[in-house]
């Protein structure tokens, strides 16, 4: 005759397991709804990283250049810098990316004005010595009053303006080539397809669609646009993978271009020099030239 051995009692496991896992369990879930709540109140942090002290002028590399002030429709007063070109065939509206200001775009400044181009480089509020707080729909009235200053003030031809922003810029930039139907061009630089996609992709483990205030919605913008677009990527880009420009190339209309080059997020532009310069000039000097 077998014996019956003693019954499993499941209450016992079950109290034992809670006992030794538990606490980690808790702690765990209080880590993450400490993620949540960070995450919810301090969105912008992650998004904007403005810098008040300017560390230079155009002035720094050899360039005459005025300061201009923009007032945005909403009030805010905008810091900006006019960089004109003596034989100018166009100019450049540059929306720079989510970090620093516009002191520290001189490089990308002084590759505009070997191409002969004009250039205005605004501020967006919050940063530099632009008033304000930085916010989505903020930065789109910031390029819209730097539009409207090239065209109502300077009495520049919309058909001569080209649009370009880099990163988060790109989205800014693809913005506004939607809202005006006349313009040059649109370039876009390293910028993602949309806050949420991007987020959705660095931050896997939280519910980033649900909870971000932030869109920036690059894709949906550049699929409304109807200009020549050029769209530049590095494949190597650490914060931005290439498949979103591919995306962006994808959605745009025609005519459109893609500019792949080298290096990372922030220095692509610098260690593709050659390629990045003749890949640029080439399209925007086709563009301009069947302006005439």
């Amino acid at each position: 005759m077998v014996e019956k051995g003693e019954g499993l009692n499941i209450f016992e496991v079950g109290e034992k397991f809670w006992f030794i896992a538990g606490p980690l369990i808790i702690g765990i879930i209080g880590a993450y709804i400490i993620v949540l709540v960070y995450f919810s109140i301090f969105q912008a942090r992650l998004v904007y990283f403005p810098e008040k002290i300017m560390i230079s002028t155009p002035e720094t590399i050899g360039l005459q250049y005025e300061d201009v002030s923009l007032k945005t429709a909403d009030g805010v007063s905008l810091f900006a810098w006019f960089i004109p070109s003596e034989k100018s065939k166009g100019t450049i509206l540059f929306c720079h990316g989510n970090a620093g200001n516009i002191s520290h775009r001189l490089e990308t400044i002084q590759i505009f004005h070997r191409m002969g181009l004009n250039i205005l480089i605004f501020d967006y509020r919050g940063y530099g010595k632009s008033g304000g707080k930085p916010s989505e729909k903020g930065t789109y009235l910031d390029a819209e009053a730097a539009w409207k200053y090239l065209v109502e003030e300077r009495k520049i031809k919309p058909a001569k303006i080209i649009l370009y922003g880099r990163s988060v810029g790109g989205a800014i930039a693809a913005w506004l080539a939607k809202e005006q139907t006349i313009k040059a061009a649109l370039i876009m630089e390293s910028t993602f397809t949309s806050v949420k996609d991007l987020g959705a992709q660095v931050y896997p483990f939280l519910p980033i669609r649900l909870m971000s205030r932030f869109n920036y919605s690059a894709l949906d913008y550049l699929s409304q646009v109807n200009c020549p677009v050029l769209i530049i990527h590095s494949r190597d880009d650490e914060i931005i993978p290439i498949s979103h420009g591919e995306k962006l190339f994808e959605i745009a209309n025609e005519p459109k271009s893609f500019l792949e080059i080298k290096g990372t997020h922030n220095a692509g532009f610098i260690i593709s020099a050659e390629s990045y310069e003749e890949g640029l000039d080439a399209f925007i000097s086709n563009i301009l030239e069947s302006k005439d």
